[in-house]
């Protein structure tokens, strides 16, 4: 192939790559802060800078937006739990007390209006749609982190208080965007701790 035709081609297919993750990373901005069915498609135009073309050029629908914004906080966020929890465990935290730390943290944070995958699976609430499921797919991956985590700080024995735990991760999620406070993540914490001593 010739070389300029080559340049051009990655010329266009990184700027078409640029314009579709700005598209998805101000789409995930604006649904997390405002909702998925609340920020029109327009909104969403009108704050990434791009042409409506564009868009549906990348996304065929506001549909396959969402699953994509859900697929790029999936991925954004997994990191940054890993990450987290990682660096509070090299402090000396037990696997479960660097979960929590990660998790207050994250309540702590600018902008925390809770789980972006249960507020959107509740404004969709269609269990069909891809992002429902998608956000169902997510939360049952939280879960096997919850458990893994478990079973790393007490042995394969605590599994069984796992799922207890999660709902206790849950509960804290919900209550600290309504109290507007991280200290659920430190009561969520003493009752896990509580848990596990009993098995």
């Amino acid at each position: 192939i010739d070389r300029s035709v080559y340049v051009r081609v990655m010329k266009t297919t990184k700027r078409k790559s640029e314009a579709r993750q700005r598209i998805i990373e101000t789409a995930e901005m604006l649904f997390y802060a405002e909702g998925v069915r609340t920020v029109g498609i327009d909104r969403v135009i009108a704050e990434s800078k791009v042409a409506k073309m564009t868009l549906y050029n990348h996304f065929k629908s506001k549909d396959e937006l969402i699953l994509e914004v859900l697929k790029y906080r999936d991925h954004k966020i997994n990191a940054i739990f890993d990450a987290d929890i990682t660096f509070f465990k090299s402090e000396g935290m037990t696997p479960i007390r660097a979960l929590f730390a990660t998790i207050k943290k994250w309540f702590d944070g600018e902008g925390f209006r809770g789980c972006a995958f249960l507020n959107a699976s509740a404004e969709l609430a269609d269990a069909n749609h891809p992002g429902f499921i998608f956000s169902a797919e997510h939360k049952n991956a939280f879960r096997k982190l919850i458990t893994d985590i478990v079973v790393e700080t007490n042995g394969p024995e605590a599994e069984g208080v796992a799922q207890a735990i999660s709902l206790l991760v849950e509960g804290a999620i919900v209550t600290a965007v309504l109290q507007k406070s991280s200290d659920a993540a430190d009561v969520a914490l003493a009752a896990a701790e509580t848990l596990l001593q009993s098995v």
